[in-house]
């Protein structure tokens, strides 16, 4: 069984109309990433942090699976697929795919404020002050943070590296280190982009691009996809 895998950002989440940060203004819902996606905004305003990311989790949880979600885990039926994924909403999983590796977090898990290891499902879709890990520190969202570092970016690389198929979908390939991920699919490995403005992939061979949204191009590719022998 040929392995695909599949590599997704903003573009796929934001059909489901969920406002990610992609663009360069820094801005995430309003606010300044500064202030809210960073260990130092945790210790300066931990009250601030919390109550975006409960508000990010309620709109996650209120969000549905689109087209492009449901048709990559169609793919399973035919192929050994892994999604990474730099989104922090579970909608791949809600859609069926079965083998997701979230680089960022998921926000619908807490994690200890000490111990990113430490992660806890999360009942309803807020994570209040006081509530603490078996450490004794604060839960906070499972969610990656400008400064900290990707823990699965390692094994995300190594899966890459056993791609027989690879597609991207919906990143601008421009937040590091996930952006860098392409480089470790072989050269002669053919690579699908869909993505309404296609990111630049430098020197990248074997690469075919679908310039459209991800409710429209994934599906199509699913289908062309499914059909090869």
């Amino acid at each position: 069984m040929k392995k695909i895998v599949v590599l997704t950002g903003a573009g796929i989440s934001a059909e489901s109309g969920l406002k990610t940060f992609r663009d360069s203004d820094g801005l995430w819902e309003g606010y300044d990433v500064r202030t809210v996606a960073t260990p130092e905004a945790w210790a300066r305003n931990p009250q601030l942090v919390q109550d975006f990311y409960n508000m990010r989790r309620k709109d996650v949880l209120a969000a549905q699976p689109n087209a492009a979600h449901y048709a990559l885990a169609k793919l399973e039926n035919k192929y050994n697929v892994t999604i990474i994924t730099q989104n922090i909403d579970d909608l791949h999983e809600r859609a069926g795919s079965t083998d997701v590796m979230h680089l960022h977090g998921v926000i619908t898990r807490s994690q200890s404020s000490i111990d990113p290891a430490l992660t806890y499902p999360i009942e309803g879709w807020e994570i209040k002050m006081g509530e603490l890990c078996e450490l004794g520190s604060q839960l906070r969202a499972h969610v990656v943070w400008f400064g900290e570092d990707v823990p699965m970016i390692i094994p995300a690389a190594k899966v890459c590296q056993q791609a027989d198929i690879f597609i991207l979908v919906g990143t601008s390939l421009a937040v590091y280190p996930a952006a860098g991920l392409i480089n470790y699919v072989h050269y002669n490995v053919p690579k699908y982009i869909v993505d309404p403005n296609i990111p630049d992939v430098g020197r990248i061979k074997n690469v075919m691009r679908i310039e459209e949204r991800a409710s429209i191009g994934v599906p199509e590719l699913v289908e062309r996809l499914m059909t090869m022998s």
